[in-house]
């Protein structure tokens, strides 16, 4: 049975066009401190055609579906201190590619592969120095132009192509993402409960003891790794919207956000959670909380096959405008109506970011956010709060299989004309979807969003 991988390299060699040649590297290895290293993560554009988790090594692929794979060598005492190594040996066979070298070979072997192609590819501006060592590689391909040797003529950034690749997920990586939501979410609800159960007990509670939970859970199940920083923001926290995981005291009556997710076999989850600290929301914490929820909740409905990438967004400054009026938070004689607050851009001074991001391998996952058939058309506008001219192209059309996150929150700094039961709450809710030809599957929902359903879990 053909592998995934080795059916991404035949759909990936298919469009590298007559003569084509692709380069495509892992990530190297990086010191943390002297003689330590930082924990290691493969690169995921070469992730996503191996399977291939080893540092050190590079694939090339031919338009002709030839794969050649250099890797780390076998080396008894080497592997003694750092770990088992495939070597190139085994490669061929158990990854599927037609040939594997030492990593050690690859300078001298690399420029025979590019000799005669007319299209070099490889990722623009993601590794540092490949540029330098491609055009070292093919300054020795020059050098043999007396002998009849061509050099490729063009180069191509892969990027543009392994993106459109990545953008639609198969039913292998969809099965990964619902087990590493699932991960996730238990880990939300792990942390939730203990935060609850601490502070009745009469116990300190710290950011840090939150973050505890989160990363036993992600191991206890199998994950790799954190997809990113967790971020546990108690109280006033919460307004940094990328604040890390500390040390800050958690206060009964504050509400607590947090925004982390696993990776798991090289794909990651990402959830945000907002909860009171000892299981009971106040009233003003509820009254913006469901604002928030209802604003995902109209984010949720517009995320289908069909829609486009900003309708989520569009919809839940549609809900976030209006709700933001009748809290009173934004003043009706000073803005107007929901319309208003929009195309004033009002509601930035409360909700700054996006609605959601493209999610895979990277939690901030590669893809245009524009529609590629309509990239010739545009307009321009000038933003009402920078006064910076924009150029608007027509939103990414959603097809199933993408994944995105829907994600709105609203941060309330202390200001003047800002009602002071709303000061230094912070509150966003996310959740990973999986887009669909009826709508969208939210592979997140193991853990709780309504604010009653918050409240008995953390009763339990």
């Amino acid at each position: 049975m053909t592998s995934v991988y080795a059916q991404r390299r035949a759909r990936l060699a298919a469009q590298l066009g007559a003569g084509g040649i692709a380069i495509i590297p892992t990530a190297p290895e990086r010191q943390r401190n002297r003689d330590t290293g930082y924990l290691y993560r493969h690169d995921s554009y070469f992730y996503y055609l191996t399977g291939f988790a080893e540092p050190n090594a590079c694939l090339v692929l031919a338009a002709d579906g030839t794969s050649v794979l250099f890797c780390q060598p076998k080396d008894l005492e080497r592997e003694i201190w750092d770990g088992i190594r495939l070597g190139p040996e085994a490669a061929v066979a158990t990854l599927g590619v037609s040939q594997a070298f030492s990593s050690a070979e690859i300078d001298t072997r690399l420029p025979r592969l590019l000799e005669n192609r007319g299209r070099l590819w490889y990722p623009f501006a993601t590794h540092e120095g490949l540029a330098v060592r491609v055009e070292g590689w093919l300054g020795q391909v020059r050098a043999r132009v007396r002998f009849g040797a061509l050099c490729p003529a063009e180069q191509g950034d892969l990027c543009t192509l392994l993106d459109e690749m990545r953008l639609v997920k198969d039913a292998h990586e969809q099965d990964i993402m619902r087990r590493a939501a699932a991960i996730s979410a238990q880990a939300h609800i792990r942390a939730m409960q203990r935060s609850a159960r601490m502070l009745r007990a009469g116990q300190e509670v710290r950011e840090y003891h939150l973050d505890a939970e989160l990363l036993h859970e992600f191991r206890q199940q199998g994950s790799q790794y954190v997809a990113y920083g967790s971020i546990v923001a108690a109280g006033a926290n919460a307004c940094v919207l990328h604040y890390q995981a500390d040390k800050a005291p958690v206060h009964a009556g504050e509400l607590v956000l947090i925004d982390a997710g696993c990776e798991l076999d090289g794909y990651a989850s990402d959830i945000t959670r907002t909860f009171p600290a000892d299981g009971r929301f106040t009233g003003p914490q509820r009254a913006l909380y469901e604002l928030v929820l209802d604003s995902q909740k109209a984010a949720v409905a517009a995320t289908r096959a069909g829609a486009r990438f900003n309708d989520p967004h569009d919809a839940t400054v549609a809900v976030l405008a209006q709700g933001m009026l009748d809290l009173g938070l934004l003043d009706r004689k000073v803005y107007g109506n929901a319309q208003d607050v929009i195309e004033q851009r009002a509601f930035f001074q409360f909700y700054m970011h996006r609605t959601g991001h493209w999610l895979g391998m990277d939690v901030h996952d590669c893809g245009s956010y524009v529609e590629p058939s309509e990239l010739g058309q545009s307009h321009e506008r000038k933003d009402p709060l920078s006064g910076e001219t924009i150029t608007n192209r027509p939103s990414r059309i959603l097809r199933p299989g993408m994944c995105t996150t829907i994600e709105p929150g609203i941060y309330v700094r202390p200001a003047a004309g800002v009602p002071e039961q709303f000061h230094n709450i912070g509150i966003r809710i996310e959740d990973d979807a999986i887009v669909t030809e009826t709508g969208c599957e939210l592979i997140t929902r193991g853990v709780p969003v309504e604010p009653d359903e918050i409240e008995a879990l953390m009763r339990d």
